[in-house]
């Protein structure tokens, strides 16, 4: 009886014949793995030449020993030159075709340098091959394709994408981020409806700000959870003044929190300022930034509790820890504010004057009227010394 690598070999020939592997026959390299991270799903892709070269079809190349799962088996594309096996599959633990999800802390440092527990989860699996042959011996090499993601749960929202670098794990690691799919909008009423819309004159003092920060395209495995939220005269606060609407559980009195890390949207309101630098401009402008944390959902209950923070110097600000355009964003549209009316501080000064005014005529006029008694004075004196010659 012919042994069962012979039929297999003869299928993979025939095979490699109809996917034009001529250019591209030989052993497999670490290079032949591609992984794309991102925001919903992961996707792999693998070049088949290589593995038929070694004795193996897609439907010999399993993703985590995920045998009978139909939606984890790899598909061949030849869209693309060489051809290659791909894998898709969302991010989710439940369902995720046997990758292994793990999170890591670590402390904060530049923009997150107030925060000592910055979580990056890291996404990770191995395509192997399953080797047919029957018997004692096999002319087979295993392949052993290794992947990875890694994706920050910290953001400054920015519509930059925010690029962390990569470590090497066996052959092919890639990073992810969710920056993308995280926005933040304003909004004029308690229901988050209706869009707030800021005339060229600005808006009045106190008037309600409802912000929301929302995710869209995101896997359900995270919510947001806002760590910080403030306000800062320039759109990059690298070196402008700001002022924080909360950290943590440390919130402005006039701040109202009312959802925060139970959904993929978090939302709070404050009501209109104004900084006090601006006073002598007709409107007050700012901008708001919102330091942002995906977490599991099973973990965001523990991240709401109040978190000390590392004291941070006065003198050491935004500008130190490096803040820049790219990875800076503010709101799209920068809050305006009516500056207080710049004719009362005339009035002011007009009624001062008068006042200065008053009372130095009073004073004139009490030198002048003693200046009168004194030469009356005189004069009664000279013409008493006359009268007695």
């Amino acid at each position: 009886m012919p042994h069962l690598g012979f039929f297999v070999l003869a299928w993979l020939v025939a095979r490699s014949c109809q996917l034009d592997c001529e250019s591209s026959s030989r052993r497999p390299a670490y290079t032949d793995i591609s992984v794309e991270c991102g925001t919903d799903y992961m996707s792999l892709s693998i070049l088949i030449c290589p593995a038929i070269y070694s004795g193996y079809n897609e439907s010999l190349l399993i993703l985590n020993n995920m045998f009978n799962d139909p939606a984890c088996k790899g598909t061949i594309s030849t869209n693309v030159t060489p051809p290659v096996v791909k894998y898709r599959f969302p991010l989710n633990m439940t369902n995720a075709c046997g990758s292994v999800f793990m999170t890591t802390s670590s402390a904060g440092t530049g923009v997150f340098s107030d925060f000592s527990n910055i979580q990056t989860v890291n996404i990770s699996g191995v395509v192997r091959s399953y080797d047919p042959t029957t018997g004692t011996v096999t002319y087979n090499a295993e392949l052993k394709y290794y992947y990875s993601c890694a994706y920050p749960l910290e953001y400054l929202i920015n519509n930059t994408r925010i690029d962390v670098s990569a470590s090497s794990i066996a052959v092919k690691d890639n990073n992810g981020s969710f920056i993308s799919t995280l926005s933040m909008a304003l909004y004029a009423d308690s229901n988050y409806t209706s869009p707030l819309v800021i005339p060229p004159l600005g808006i009045e003092l106190r008037t309600k700000v409802y912000v929301q920060v929302q995710a869209t395209n995101l896997t359900a495995q995270y919510y947001v959870l806002l760590d910080r939220c403030y306000a800062s005269t320039s759109p990059h606060p690298t070196n402008s003044t700001y002022f924080n609407l909360f950290v943590s559980c440390s919130r402005d009195q006039m701040t109202n929190v009312s959802e925060n890390g139970e959904s993929q949207h978090a939302r709070f309101n404050f009501p209109a300022f104004r900084f006090l630098e601006q006073q002598n401009q007709t409107v007050s402008t700012y901008y708001l930034h919102c330091i942002t944390r995906l977490c599991e959902k099973s973990t965001c209950s523990t991240f709401r509790q109040c978190r000390k923070r590392r004291r941070r110097s006065v003198d050491t600000g935004l500008a130190e820890n490096g803040v820049t355009e790219s990875t800076t964003l503010s709101t799209r549209v920068p809050i305006v504010t009516k500056a207080e009316s710049i004719m009362a501080p005339k009035i002011e000064a007009q009624t001062a004057s008068n006042d200065d005014s008053s009372k130095g005529l009073g004073v004139a006029v009490g030198v002048l009227t003693v200046a009168v008694i004194v030469v009356l004075c005189m004069a009664a004196v000279f013409y008493r010394r006359l009268k007695h010659k």
